[in-house]
């Protein structure tokens, strides 16, 4: 592993305003970080001089053992269960990350469902969006972001991309199938589900929601401009959460929001 030692680590920095995205499987929370990047113009800048960076608790899978990979390799591993995260080492980054350092993100290979031993250097930034399906489940993580965005698409959307996505991925259907009625739909629904109400803005039907992803692209440009001192002054108590704009609610239907090295920009092949 390379160190991530050297002048760029020490480089003085803001702290960053913290992010983060969860939703379901498939619900398009790495497409709607995604789409902020690209109206903020940052996926043409330069790796170590973006503002705005995207993470994904998928890097922090455990390492598994020779059993549990031969259980992964036939779709019988639990990916969606809070277990299957290296918690410690997302909190030491992320809190690393809050501090303005520059850090070694884990590389995961979901062909071998392995830890490699690569690693992604990450920069300090202005605003880091961390996404992932149980990135509010615990309680030392959760309260490290200042702003919580949950992404809410309809469960038959949800599983009509993971078909598609796993299949084009050489999985069997019946497989793909079988992995979601046993562990990805239940898994959601008592782990994933009940962290939406920690949310401070929900996305209905993710990107196709341009309403929302505009409002929360000003937020970040805000932030970007300068109002970040504000927030790093009112961070007083303890977590940071005390600069947020009131983002506004519309009725049903009007679309918005609801009270080596590697780029860390790079898409995941997710194994849910």
């Amino acid at each position: 592993m390379a160190s991530a030692g050297g002048p760029d680590a020490e480089r003085p920095h803001p702290k960053p305003f913290l992010i983060g995205v969860s939703g379901g499987t498939a619900s398009g929370k790495s497409t709607v970080c995604e789409k902020i990047m690209e109206l903020l113009g940052q996926n043409e800048v330069e790796q170590r001089q973006r503002k705005v960076l995207i993470l994904s608790q998928d890097s922090f899978y455990k390492v598994l053992t020779a059993e549990q990979q031969a259980k992964a390799l036939k779709g019988q591993y639990n990916f969606d269960h809070p277990d299957a995260f290296d918690n410690d080492l997302m909190h030491s980054t992320l809190k690393n990350i809050v501090e303005g350092k520059t850090v070694e993100v884990p590389t995961y290979d979901f062909v071998t469902h392995s830890r490699l031993a690569e690693t992604t250097v990450v920069y300090p930034a202005d605003v880091v969006l961390f996404e992932g399906i149980l990135v509010f489940y615990n309680q030392d993580i959760r309260d490290m972001f200042h702003l919580r965005l949950f992404v809410d698409t309809d469960s038959d959307v949800r599983l009509s991309r993971r078909v598609l996505r796993d299949m084009k991925r050489g999985r069997d259907l019946e497989q793909i199938l079988t992995q979601y009625t046993t562990f990805v739909k239940p898994a959601f629904e008592e782990f994933c589900l009940p962290t939406k109400k920690y949310a401070d803005v929900i996305i209905p039907r993710g990107v196709d929601n341009m309403v929302a992803i505009n409002l929360i692209v000003q937020h970040i440009q805000d932030i970007l401009n300068g109002d970040i001192c504000k927030w790093q002054r009112g961070a007083l108590n303890g977590h940071g959460r005390t600069y947020k704009r009131p983002f506004p609610e519309q009725a049903e239907g009007g679309g918005v929001l609801a009270a080596g090295k590697r780029s860390h920009l790079e898409s995941s092949s997710r194994p849910h």
